[in-house]
């Protein structure tokens, strides 16, 4: 029984392992192209706070940090730490 179950959970594992190394790679590339988005749009934001108005300053700042590494990004990595977790616990409680 604990050999069919070790069988039927390595194919999980596995998906679950591939998952993770594509998408922080993914994650990788994308921090940093957004790095530099929100450079361009938090300087842009901060001539508009101080030239045209202050409320559409603020809305280009806050989506300048919602975008930038801090941001988005930071909760992305939350979620495939979380995914990660989710299979070494299967793994430890399948394989011991």
């Amino acid at each position: 029984m604990r050999i069919l179950l070790k069988v039927l959970a390595a194919p999980v594992i596995l998906v679950l392992m591939l998952s993770v190394w594509i998408c922080s790679l993914m994650l990788y590339c994308s921090a940093f192209v957004f790095g530099l988005i929100s450079t361009i749009i938090g300087l842009l934001g901060l001539a508009v706070l101080v030239t045209y108005s202050v409320q559409n300053g603020i809305i280009l700042l806050v989506s300048a940090f919602l975008v930038s590494p801090v941001g988005l990004p930071m909760a992305a990595a939350w979620v495939l730490g979380k995914v990660q977790d989710l299979r070494y616990w299967i793994q430890d409680l399948i394989y011991g």
